[in-house]
C-alpha cells in the first residue's frame, strides 16, 4: 500500500524475511531495519533492555507505530483426555515448550503465579514447537500449547489430524498477570475456525506490534501508518488474523515503547488518539472520550506540524 503511491511521497518500502522479534528489534536497533515486526513482550523487554536484551541496555530509541492482531495463548489438549480447564493439566503430559523461546517464558512465568512446579506434571516435555502437534496426535503428550495468530496453520494440522479440543485459559492468577505485565493482554479465539471447536474461547496472549526508533524520520512513519490507517479494509483482508482490527485498538493494545512522533501526529489528525480534551491545535479533531494514549512521544520529541518538511530515511 505505500509502494502503491511511491511517486508522490519519494518512499519505498522493501520487504525481508528475517529471524523473528529479537532479530527484528536488536536489527532496528542497530539501523540494519527502519521498521520490524515484534511480539509485545519483546517489544517491552528490549525498550526496558531486560531478559534477552539485558547485555545491551535499554533501547531508549524505540518506538511504536501500532499493534496487530492478538497471539494468543492457546492450550490445545486431546479430546480424549480429561482436559477441560486450565487447572486439569497438572498430573498431565504436557509440552512445556524449549528452553529459550518465547513459549516457555511465558508459562515459566504462569507457573509461577498458579504456584505450580514443573514435577506438578505426569510429563513436562521440553519439544520445539514443530514437533508438538506430531506428539500430540501420536498420544505421547495430553496437551501442547501455541502462542500464535488465528487461524493458525499448526492449529489446523492437529484439528484435522486428530480429535482436538481448545481449552479456556482463565483463572485469577490470569488477571494478576495481566495486571503486572500489560504487554499481555485478554483475548479470544473466535469459535468455528477448527473442527468440533464452535465456541468463542476466552484467553490472554501478547500482541503482534509494528515498531521503529527515532532513527526513522517522522515523515516515512507518517507516510507508512497514513497508507495503512487510509486503507485499513483493504489491509485487514491481507489476512484472516488481521479482520478484526479496531484503530482506536491497534493505537493502544500491546504497545510498551513511546509512540513514534509520526505515527503520534496522524492518530491526532485523524481524531483517534489525543492528549487531553483541552481545545488546541494539537487536539483539533479529537471527540468526546477519544483514547489518551499513554505511551504518547517523550516531552523531548518534537512533532513538526507538516510531516511533509522532514526527509525520508533514505
Amino acid at each position: 500500500m505505500l509502494n502503491k503511491q511511491r511517486t508522490q511521497h519519494g518512499i519505498r518500502c522493501s520487504v525481508r524475511s528475517t529471524g523473528g522479534s529479537i532479530y527484528n528489534l536488536r536489527a532496528i536497533r542497530n539501523a540494519k531495519l527502519d521498521i520490524g515486526l515484534s511480539q509485545s513482550d519483546w517489544q517491552h523487554y528490549a525498550y526496558q533492555g531486560s531478559n534477552r536484551f539485558a547485555a545491551e541496555g535499554a533501547n531508549t530509541r524505540l518506538r511504536a507505530l501500532f499493534s496487530l492482531h492478538a497471539e494468543p495463548f492457546t492450550l490445545i489438549a486431546r479430546a480424549d483426555s480429561g482436559i477441560r480447564k486450565l487447572e486439569d493439566i497438572v498430573k498431565y503430559r504436557v509440552n512445556m515448550g524449549a528452553p529459550g523461546s518465547g513459549q516457555r517464558g511465558t508459562i515459566n512465568i504462569l507457573l509461577d503465579l498458579l504456584g505450580w512446579k514443573l514435577s506438578d506434571f505426569e510429563l513436562a516435555a521440553q519439544l520445539p514447537s514443530s514437533e508438538q502437534v506430531n506428539a500430540l496426535c501420536s498420544n505421547k503428550l495430553d496437551a501442547i500449547i501455541v502462542t500464535v495468530g488465528h487461524p493458525s496453520s499448526s492449529v489446523t494440522q492437529a484439528a484435522e489430524t486428530c480429535d482436538i479440543r481448545l481449552i479456556p485459559v482463565e483463572h485469577p492468577a490470569i488477571d494478576e498477570l495481566l495486571a503486572k505485565h500489560h504487554y499481555y493482554r485478554k483475548t479470544r479465539i473466535p469459535g468455528g475456525l477448527y473442527p468440533d471447536n464452535p465456541d468463542d474461547i476466552p484467553t490472554f496472549g501478547v500482541g503482534a506490534t509494528v515498531v521503529s526508533s527515532t532513527n526513522t524520520s517522522n515523515k516515512a512513519i507518517y507516510t507508512l501508518v497514513k497508507s495503512v490507517f487510509n486503507n485499513l479494509d483493504e489491509f485487514k483482508s491481507l489476512h484472516p488474523a488481521l479482520a478484526h482490527l479496531e484503530p482506536s485498538e491497534m493505537v493502544q493494545d500491546s504497545l510498551s515503547a513511546p509512540l513514534h512522533p509520526g505515527a503520534d501526529q496522524y492518530y491526532r489528525e485523524q481524531g483517534i488518539a489525543c492528549y487531553d480534551s483541552t481545545p488546541s491545535k494539537q487536539n483539533q479533531y479529537c471527540q468526546p472520550d477519544t483514547f489518551v494514549p499513554a505511551n504518547r512521544p517523550d516531552q523531548t520529541t518534537v512533532t513538526p506540524d507538516n510531516p511533509s518538511e522532514t526527509e525520508p530515511t533514505p
